[in-house]
């Protein structure tokens, strides 16, 4: 976490019959990611962007305050995310406690 915002893990389920955000979880190297599913199939960036859109609508910051800094065609994926770092991690953690 930074000042002026945050990088979150993600594990992306294309095509996961919906778009949510499923909780967390915990890797093998013992890291913890966010567990996200999306309507969209994993071809042309389609579920990159859905992903994109539904962290951006959750966490009510724009689009363009999200970028991917890694992962663009792995499972898992870098999101490094603009704004208050304290305000979006406070808001992640509820979102995770919820789901």
């Amino acid at each position: 976490m930074a000042a002026d915002g945050v990088v979150v893990i993600v594990r992306l389920t294309p095509r996961g019959g919906r778009d949510a955000i499923d909780g967390v979880a915990q890797l093998a190297d013992g890291r913890s990611v966010l567990k996200v599913r999306v309507r969209a199939a994993a071809s042309e960036g389609e579920a990159n962007a859905a992903l994109m859109k539904l962290i951006a609508k959750t966490l009510g910051v724009a689009v363009r305050d999200i970028s991917l800094v890694a992962g663009a065609s792995a499972r898992l994926k870098h999101l490094r995310i603009n704004g208050a770092g304290a305000t979006l991690a406070a808001t992640l953690e509820k979102i995770c406690a919820m789901g």
